[in-house]
C-alpha cells in the first residue's frame, strides 16, 4: 500500500501576499454618481454624467454613464441597470519628489527615503512629458502626482516646490 504525505504548512509558499486590497470594489449602479469613478470595458474611468431612465415595459430603470479614462481621458458610455452590480476601481493619488529623468523613465522620492525608478515620463496629455522634463531641464525642483489604479500608475500632475 503506498502511503500518501500530508501536506504541512511547510508545503506551501506564502511570502508573495499582498495587503488584501482588490484592484475593484462591487458597487450597485444606482449609487455611482458624477464625479465618482466606475469600471467601464475594463478600464478605471472618472463619471462626468450620468443620466437614469425611467422603469419601462421590462421593468428596470437603467444608468446612463458617461466618463473618461483616467490614463488616456478617452470618452466612454456605458449602460448599466440601476439595481445591478457594477465595479468602482480603488483609486490613489500619491505625491513624489522628483530626483532624475533618465531615458524616459523618471527617478522619484518615496516617503520612506527609498526611490521608485519604475515610472515612464506620461504620454498623455500630448506634450505634457516635455513639459516636465522643460521644467527638470531649467533646474526646477518638482514635485509630481502620481495616479494609481488597476495595477496602472500614471503621473498626472506637477507643481513646483519652493
Amino acid at each position: 500500500m503506498a502511503e500518501e504525505a500530508a501536506a504541512t504548512i511547510e508545503d506551501y509558499d506564502f511570502s508573495g501576499t499582498t495587503a488584501g486590497a482588490s484592484d475593484v470594489f462591487p458597487s450597485e449602479a444606482g449609487q455611482i454618481k458624477k464625479g465618482g469613478y466606475i469600471m467601464i470595458k475594463g478600464r478605471p474611468c472618472k463619471v462626468v454624467n450620468v443620466s437614469t431612465s425611467k422603469t419601462g415595459k421590462h421593468g428596470h430603470a437603467k444608468a446612463n454613464f458617461t466618463a473618461v479614462d483616467i490614463f488616456n481621458g478617452k470618452k466612454v458610455e456605458d449602460v448599466v441597470p440601476t439595481t445591478h452590480t457594477t465595479y468602482v476601481p480603488n483609486v490613489n493619488r500619491s505625491e513624489y519628489q522628483l530626483l532624475d529623468i533618465e531615458d524616459g523613465f523618471v527617478s522619484l522620492l518615496q516617503e520612506d527615503g527609498g526611490t521608485r525608478d519604475d515610472l515612464k515620463l506620461p504620454d498623455y496629455p500630448e506634450g505634457f512629458d516635455q513639459e516636465i522634463l522643460k521644467a527638470y531641464q531649467d533646474g526646477k525642483s518638482l514635485s509630481l502626482s502620481v495616479l494609481s489604479a488597476c495595477g496602472i500608475d500614471q503621473i498626472i500632475a506637477y507643481k513646483e516646490e519652493a
